[in-house]
């Protein structure tokens, strides 16, 4: 057995050995973890790049995939400017041959008179245009497209109540006809239908002459308007000689390219 005096100076030989060693330990640990945590940032630091790089390609295409949905959904729409059920019946008379005022019914359909007239506007809604054809055609007062003539598919499909104008410099026309009625089905307000033709231009249809405040002509119907040819909806009043009479002016389209 070791006595006190060896002890301690064995004891103290241990200590100071224990000290000596701390630093190189402390050195080595510390090594390690820089060692690590450099690792681990080079890691982040390749990570945040590719992300980074994935976000600028992102930022690069999403213009250009805009810009081609933009074009698709335009050439989508250019493509369907001049489609219409009854464009080809503009085309049916010689725009020389026309006025600017027309009988769209005699004086013989029953029915209550009405006058609709109003001005055709360039696309600037200011100048006045001539030489625009307009074909109409409605319901009789009972809501049928009746008494067709074999003339063409659509003399017989849009009835006997039909015509064309021409407007003059003035961009000035007038239908005189009966106020039309709703389909016996009521699934639509009362109106008459539009076509247009521009010198040089394929005919296009327009927004439907309805009539404010009758039947259907709610706010669901005005917001889903595409106001072709500025707003359809019209305002109903009497004249002197008891007829109802209704302006609707016309702004002409703007042309696909």
């Amino acid at each position: 057995m070791l006595d006190h005096a060896t002890f301690c100076v064995e004891a103290k030989g241990a200590v100071s050995a224990i000290h000596a060693a701390l630093p190189d330990t402390f050195s080595v640990c510390r090594s390690r973890a820089m060692t690590k945590a450099q690792d681990l940032a080079k890691k982040e630091n390749v990570m945040l790049r590719r992300t980074l790089s994935k976000m600028l390609v992102l930022v690069a295409i999403l213009p250009v995939a805009a810009s081609c949905r933009a074009s698709g959904l335009a050439e989508a729409a250019d493509a369907d400017f001049y489609v219409c059920d009854g464009c080809d019946a503009v085309g049916e008379r010689d725009p020389a041959s026309l006025d600017w005022n027309v009988d769209l019914a005699s004086h013989l359909e029953p029915g209550e008179r009405l006058v609709l007239s109003g001005v055709v506007y360039q696309s600037d809604g200011q100048t006045p245009a001539s030489d625009v054809v307009i074909y109409a055609h409605q319901t009789n007062a009972e809501g049928r497209y009746a008494n067709g003539s074999s003339e063409s598919v659509w003399s017989r499909r849009h009835g006997k109540l039909r015509n064309w104008v021409r407007t003059g410099p003035d961009g000035r026309y007038e239908f005189r006809t009966i106020k039309p009625g709703v389909y016996p089905s009521r699934n639509d307000p009362a109106h008459i239908h539009l076509f247009l033709a521009e010198p040089g231009q394929p005919p296009y249809w327009i927004d439907d002459v309805v009539f404010a405040g009758e039947f259907g002509v709610d706010d669901k119907y005005r917001q889903s308007r595409e106001n072709r040819g500025g707003l359809g909806i019209v305002e109903l009043e009497r004249n002197g000689a008891g007829k109802w009479v209704a302006r609707r002016d016309i702004i002409l389209e703007v042309h696909p390219e």
